[in-house]
């Protein structure tokens, strides 16, 4: 599984000029929820079990890639060779640290409202118009419910998450999957992330990328991985989406 994290890309383009999409894939830690750091606790700890001692500030720009992979690269990194079996073992244990830590994940600027006015769509999504959109993350079944409780949406969003899945981002099956689930064409989806491989999956999948600097990465990093657009936060995605009539208007006093 190649993961370099740099691809022959062409230049940014501006937000407006994107087409509209049929449905919006949104990966989860750094992107929806602020747990980029209590997710670098969880890999610390895990790694410390296993006698192997990490730089803490390295781990974020591996933050949303497959947990394996990065078990095994972070402790190369640090000395250590290791099988797959154990980076299995490290991943599974460093899922289950987050769990414990995460117990009060805050949502990031703009991510009730979007996916609240999202899901308002849902409606006019089963008659054939509107917005359709789901979570697609890296994370392993059972780390993402308290997550996406603090986000308090009416009913509970469609997942993907890695035990979907063989290979998870950067490569494309997680957004296959995803699209498969809502059964929309790739080519027709934006994947909104935080992460380089979160683009460099978008990419791969041909979904347009948009970025969001609300992780561990700039926006340079974003674009060079693959975006289409980088921008500061979801509120601007969430304004562009009402100014092109796809989502209903902010209520009155907003």
């Amino acid at each position: 599984m190649s993961q370099n994290p740099t691809t022959d890309q062409p230049a940014a383009h501006s937000l407006p000029d994107l087409a509209d999409p049929t449905a919006i894939l949104f990966d989860l830690d750094g992107t929806l929820v602020d747990t980029v750091a209590v997710r670098v606790a969880g890999w610390v700890e895990a790694f410390r079990r296993f006698d192997i001692a990490v730089d803490g500030q390295l781990l974020p720009r591996y933050m949303g890639s497959d947990g394996r992979w990065l078990a095994r690269e972070v402790a190369r990194a640090a000395g250590h060779e290791m099988d797959w079996a154990t980076s299995d073992e490290i991943d599974r244990l460093a899922g289950s640290l987050f769990d414990k830590l995460n117990t009060a994940p805050q949502p990031l600027p703009g991510a009730i409202e979007l996916l609240t006015a999202l899901e308002q769509t849902g409606e006019r999504s089963r008659e054939g118009s509107g917005l359709t959109f789901c979570i697609a993350t890296a994370s392993q079944p059972g780390q993402v419910a308290t997550s996406v409780a603090s986000l308090r949406l009416p009913t509970p969003p469609p997942i993907v998450d890695a035990g979907h899945v063989e290979n998870a981002k950067p490569e494309p099956d997680l957004l296959f999957a995803a699209a498969a689930q809502l059964d929309v064409p790739p080519d027709r989806c934006w994947y909104v992330g935080d992460s380089v491989w979160d683009m460099m999956a978008g990419s791969r999948a041909g979904m347009v990328g948009v970025g969001v600097t609300t992780g561990a990465v700039d926006a340079a990093a974003l674009l060079k991985a693959g975006a289409s657009v980088a921008l500061p936060d979801l509120e601007v995605l969430l304004a562009e989406l009402r100014r092109r009539g796809l989502l209903a208007a902010a209520p009155i006093g907003r």
